[in-house]
């Protein structure tokens, strides 16, 4: 029917907004790279180097690393010290594996609750940067929510692989290949 909507469709705007993250975090290393590029020449060439460089910097990492966590965190791409593994059986890794994501998770709430309160403070005293005079609560709000989507994010995770480990197969480094859907008739 014309109305009806598949699941391919159903799912596009969420990959969508699951790319937003990882497109901001792009263009803003584009940009560092390109304003790196520029002090280098300007310090070099002319020994007039960009002097909010080193601020810019800054800000610029703040972006990139927490536009870039939430991803990192769903798609279980984080660095992973395997030296238990062998002890755990496919149930055993199911439970641990839902019981770290909900740890870690709950986890980051606190200081992403925490660095929310510091920017209201920052916001409060009018805090800007040194060079450029850019309000400070801007990236500290933005960090706070990053950190609130990630342990968002992990607090899925482990409800998933507590109670859909098969969507979850394919979504963590030690796991095998996803068991084809039945519905599908895969």
């Amino acid at each position: 029917m014309a109305g009806e909507m598949s699941d391919a469709d159903a799912r596009r705007p969420a990959e969508w907004l699951g790319r937003l993250p990882s497109l901001l975090a792009a263009l803003v290393l584009f940009a560092l790279m390109g304003m790196t590029f520029f002090d280098v020449v300007l310090r070099s060439l002319f020994n007039n180097p960009i002097e909010a460089a080193t601020e810019l910097t800054r800000l610029f990492m703040a972006i990139i690393v927490f536009s870039s966590l939430p991803v990192v965190s769903w798609k279980g791409g984080h660095i992973v010290v395997d030296l238990l593994d062998g002890w755990f059986g496919p149930a055993g890794a199911r439970i641990r594996d839902c019981l770290v994501n909900l740890l870690s998770g709950l986890c980051l709430l606190w200081p992403a609750l925490r660095v929310w309160q510091l920017a209201d403070r920052a916001r409060e005293y009018g805090d800007v940067t040194e060079y450029l005079h850019i309000p400070q609560f801007y990236i500290a709000y933005f960090i706070s929510i990053a950190t609130f989507a990630t342990a968002l994010v992990l607090l899925l995770r482990g409800v998933l692989f507590g109670f859909a480990p098969r969507r979850m197969s394919g979504n963590h480094p030690t796991a095998g290949p996803a068991e084809p859907d039945s519905e599908r008739g895969s």
